[in-house]
């Protein structure tokens, strides 16, 4: 169900920037999504240029918000509007502050100053233009009476109490489409808020894999060169072994022949 207090102010704002027949684009506009410009038109029983001059008047007051778009095929831009709902209720409490104002004062002007009245042409002055005339009406010469104010006061008054309450809705509703927007933007700033600490823990983990990258780099001309010395230093043992193999040998085959050399001698 919508909120029939809020659309009734909403209207009442719209009729105050552009008259009567801008009354249901307060309903028409009133959705999360912008509205065809061709839709509002044909909705409101207007022209396209017509629809266009009304919603650009609402628009300069910063009632209304839009977005245009291209079309592909024609290549003109239509435009799609939506109702600025905080604005276009802050805009009707700034004229209910005037106008109680206004009534405040009015009231205040009643209560201290006398008025006086000509009964025949229905005129009403102050006392200090009553004075000035000799409190004789230059129209028909009647002489002016004072006024009772009473009556004026007691009106005036009903009237002050009629925007103080009307002023009372209005500000309910700023405060809780206020809430909303203040809603929508923590949204906004988490969403965002989020965005980056994922990019945040990318650049981290790109930085760790370049460092990873780069240390194994690094690594791998040193094992190339330990892997050298550790060759380098096990072919001369190599070496040294086989050189030993060979004076054994030698030292054996020369023990050898000097034993047969000695039996040969003993026969």
């Amino acid at each position: 169900m919508g909120n029939k207090i809020l659309d009734n102010l909403l209207k009442e704002v719209m009729v105050h920037v552009a008259g009567k027949q801008a009354e249901e684009l307060a309903i028409l506009l009133n959705t999360k999504n912008y509205v065809n410009e061709f839709i509002i038109a044909k909705k409101l029983g207007l022209t396209i240029n017509q629809a266009r001059n009304l919603l650009y008047k609402i628009s300069n007051c910063g009632l209304l918000s839009s977005i245009r778009k291209k079309d592909k095929k024609k290549g003109w831009y239509t435009y799609f509007w939506k109702i600025e709902i905080l604005k276009s209720l802050e805009f009707l409490k700034q004229i209910l502050d005037k106008q109680i104002e206004q009534l405040n004062y009015q009231i205040k002007g009643r209560q201290i100053k006398q008025f006086y009245i000509c009964e025949r042409c229905n005129i009403e002055l102050t006392e200090e233009t009553a004075l000035l005339h000799n409190f004789t009406c230059n129209e028909c010469g009647d002489v002016f009476k004072l006024k009772d104010n009473s009556r004026m006061i007691r009106e005036l008054k009903r009237g002050l109490d009629r925007f103080e309450r009307k002023l009372i809705l209005v500000s309910k509703e700023i405060q809780k489409e206020q809430e909303k927007a203040d809603k929508i933007k923590l949204k906004e700033i988490k969403k965002i808020e989020k965005e980056k600490e994922a990019e945040r823990k990318k650049k981290s983990l790109e930085r760790k894999k370049l460092f990873l990258k780069k240390k194994a780099e690094v690594k791998k001309p040193v094992k190339k060169k330990i892997a050298k010395k550790k060759a380098g230093a096990k072919k001369p043992a190599k070496k040294k072994f086989a050189k030993k193999k060979i004076k054994k040998k030698k030292v054996v085959e020369k023990k050898t022949k000097k034993k047969a050399v000695k039996k040969g001698k003993k026969r």
